[in-house]
Formats: structure tokens, C-alpha cells, sequence
């Protein structure tokens, strides 16, 4: 996984802020029940946040960015990935989601996040935006290619090429997005190149996607970590990036 079980955010919290929260289970369109968390600021909000977690799935690291988004106005759902082989409980530590993750399919996790647009529409967000981390990140950008009428994508250090087994990546899709990209990629990450990275803006600017690819030299996949404390301005620049990127297109 990509944090440790008490790993946060690096995102300041906003004292006396106005938020509820509370664990739920929602439904695809298939009848897949999962986990989610949702995040709600006092004042009904019209942008929300979907929030697709690493390979670990749902756990208290993207709880707290849930609750930071709804600090800051935007509601948000973070979801788990691994309902169909899982099921929707809360799960410790020691869970072993590698071989969950190997079961999971594009159209399952896409599936799983139109549930999570459709329970922010339904709570008055006009403007639903994606943001995900590793796996999720990846998925983020793969969600911009679907039929959810999203305002943008965001992705933190997401694989943008070909999947091992040949599925077809954001790079190969890139003529099928259909919201703006903001990636946000770790020049130290040992999985993915630069090359990688280039290939990926390249396919964008040939599709005319709108997009802002960036690469923080040095920083390691994951950086985005309050442990993580040398890439700190990095993380601080991706988090204004995000928000940024939110109310550019809101």
C-alpha cells in the first residue's frame, strides 16, 4: 500500500469547521455493496470529491482526506474497492488486499465510482471531480474516459501506462477523456518513468485534452505523507494544485 496504517494527510485541519461525517454502504449498478466514508461540510456544497484510495482500499488515511475536503466547503466520498470479494465491513490492519486487488476489474471500480458520483448528486453537487492515489490514481484518469459527466480528474502518482496484462491505460484512452487532467507524479518513483510521464502528455496534447502534468523532482512514490516530512513543499504544492485545479473548473 502506499501509506502506513498511521500515515495522514499532509493537509492542514481547519479548527471549527463545521462537518458531519459517518461510514456507509453503497450499491453499483451491478449490486455490488462496498464501504465508503462520507464527508459533508454544514452548508449543502455544490462541488464534491470522489476519492479512490490506493492499493490497501478504504482506511483512516483517506478518511481524514475526506473530512479535509469537507473542511474546505467540497463534499466528498472515499470508497473501497473490494465489496465483491470482501464485503462491505470495516477491516484491521492485517487485511491481505493484495489478492482483492488482483480480482478487481476496470468495470467493477468504475461501476463503484458512479455510485459514489451519484450519491454526491444526490446531495446537491453539480461539479464532481475524481482524485486518486497509485491505483487510484490511475483509475481517477481512467474514470475521466466514462460517461460521468465529470468537472476534472485528478491522479497522485498514477501508472498512466498500459496495464500489465495489456489493458489499454490513460495514455492508450487519452482520445476518450472527457474531463480535465491534473496529474501529480513523484520524479523518484521506481515504477513509473519519466518516459512514462511524457508519453502520457504527449497522448493528451495530440487528443486536446486539457491537463496539467507534474512531475516533483526527487520525490518518492507516496510523498504525499505528513511522515514524509523532506518532501513537505511538494506536498504542499500538489494539495494548492488540487484545490486549485477544483475551482478553476467548479
Amino acid at each position: 500500500m502506499c501509506f502506513e496504517p498511521d500515515s495522514s494527510p499532509p493537509v492542514p485541519v481547519i479548527k471549527g469547521a463545521a462537518v458531519s461525517h459517518e461510514d456507509v454502504v453503497l450499491e453499483a449498478a451491478d449490486g455490488n455493496r462496498f464501504a465508503a466514508f462520507r464527508a459533508l461540510p454544514e452548508e449543502r456544497a455544490g462541488v464534491g470529491v470522489v476519492i479512490l484510495p490506493d492499493v490497501r482500499g478504504l482506511y483512516r488515511f483517506y478518511e481524514e482526506l475526506a473530512l479535509r475536503f469537507a473542511e474546505r466547503g467540497i463534499a466528498a466520498v472515499a470508497f473501497d474497492y473490494f465489496g465483491r470479494t470482501a464485503g462491505a465491513a470495516k477491516r484491521g490492519d492485517d487485511f491481505e488486499y493484495m489478492p482483492h486487488v488482483d480480482q478487481t476489474t476496470p468495470a467493477g471500480v468504475q461501476g463503484d465510482v458512479a455510485a459514489a458520483v451519484a450519491d454526491l448528486r444526490g446531495r446537491g453537487c453539480k461539479r464532481i471531480f475524481t482524485v486518486g492515489f497509485c491505483f487510484g490514481g490511475r483509475n481517477s484518469w481512467q474514470a475521466a474516459a466514462e460517461d460521468l459527466d465529470l468537472a476534472g480528474a485528478v491522479g497522485f502518482y498514477g501508472r498512466p501506462g498500459a496495464g500489465r496484462d495489456g489493458t489499454p491505460g490513460p495514455t492508450q484512452r487519452a482520445a476518450e477523456l472527457k474531463a480535465p487532467i491534473l496529474a501529480l507524479q513523484a520524479g523518484a518513483d521506481q515504477n513509473i518513468t519519466a518516459d512514462d510521464n511524457a508519453a502520457f502528455e504527449a497522448a493528451m496534447q495530440e487528443a486536446g485534452v486539457e491537463h496539467e502534468l507534474v512531475t516533483y523532482p526527487g520525490a518518492p512514490h507516496s510523498f504525499f505523507d505528513r511522515k514524509q516530512e523532506e518532501f513537505a513543499a511538494a506536498s504542499d504544492d500538489a494539495w494548492a494544485k488540487v484545490l486549485a485545479f477544483i475551482e478553476a473548473h467548479s
